[in-house]
């Protein structure tokens, strides 16, 4: 059974999109520690700006250049600040890539692992794969799950650290593990171990910490197929996410899922969208494909 839909994380109170336009987005996030509102560019916002007079309220702007870019700040260049998500919290801070450390629309996804362990009412493991800075990490932490947490890079899985901290679960079950994903799934599978859930967020392109190359196109199928091996003989769920650049269709992300894992339980696609302020335009973000037993 497939079934494809659109997403829209509606529940945030302390994230708001207030305008798009003209190649960029422009962002309030109410942190605890003070609202900080941001320009950032988005390749799909190929509309004019319905808000122009709201843009100079930004106190930073990230400039695109050719082989990077660089944040102007109206005044000093905010540190860490911690944005809460109903019971969750996150640090967030300006990288030189763009990002915040937190993609908003992902909450959506955040909601349903947390229903669903919950709801299993027994213990379940999980492995988070390209994992970020483990805003899933934190949720399914918060839901009483077990979680190994992988990242090829040592500087987002401190901030993952500092994440699953902030909500006090340093002492809950997580693993944190830095390497490369594809060598870890092999030695995992040769251990014989298992996973009641995985989740897999892969970049369109990667390298590892060993120089490893990541092709989204190229490798996605075949590691999904790997880590059916991975599945314990009572699995929960299996989500894979793709960033807008990546430009797949939900419905690629349904059909790997539905080729490497058959019949076994059902399988829904999305694409995730966030609301603007006032707007009856919507911003796409990304597309997930779910798999699920229940």
């Amino acid at each position: 059974m497939t079934k494809n839909t659109m997403l829209i994380a509606n529940d945030w109170k302390d994230y708001i999109l207030l305008d798009s336009g003209d190649g960029e987005k422009l962002e309030q996030w109410n942190t605890i520690e003070g609202g900080l509102v941001v320009a950032r560019p988005d390749p799909q916002v190929l509309w004019p700006k319905e808000k122009p007079e709201l843009w100079n309220s930004a106190d930073g702007t990230y400039i695109r250049r050719e082989g990077g870019g660089h944040w102007n700040w109206k005044d000093i260049a905010p540190t860490g600040r911690t944005l809460s998500y109903k019971n969750l919290k996150f640090l967030i801070k300006p990288t030189d890539f763009k990002h915040m450390g937190l993609f908003p629309e992902q909450a959506v996804n955040w909601d349903w692992m947390m229903e669903l362990i919950h709801t299993s009412k027994r213990p379940i493991k999980i492995l988070n794969l390209f994992a970020y800075t483990g805003a899933a990490t934190v949720a399914c932490l918060s839901a009483s799950a077990e979680v190994c947490h992988v990242d090829a890079s040592k500087g987002m899985t401190t901030w993952a650290k500092q994440n699953v901290a902030l909500n006090g679960l340093e002492d809950k079950p997580v693993r944190y593990i830095v390497d490369d994903v594809l060598k870890f799934v092999k030695r995992e599978i040769k251990r014989g171990m298992k996973y009641d859930a995985i989740i897999m967020d892969p970049p369109p392109f990667g390298r590892g910490a060993q120089g490893e190359v990541w092709k989204i196109e190229k490798m996605l199928y075949p590691l999904t197929l790997e880590l059916t091996k991975l599945l314990s003989d009572q699995p929960l769920f299996f989500l894979i996410n793709s960033y807008a650049g990546s430009c797949f269709s939900p419905i690629v992300l349904q059909n790997v899922l539905n080729s490497a894992l058959g019949s076994k339980g059902k399988t829904e696609s999305h694409e995730l969208c966030l609301s603007i302020k006032n707007s009856a335009n919507l911003l796409p973000t990304g597309v997930c494909a779910r798999w699920t037993t229940k």
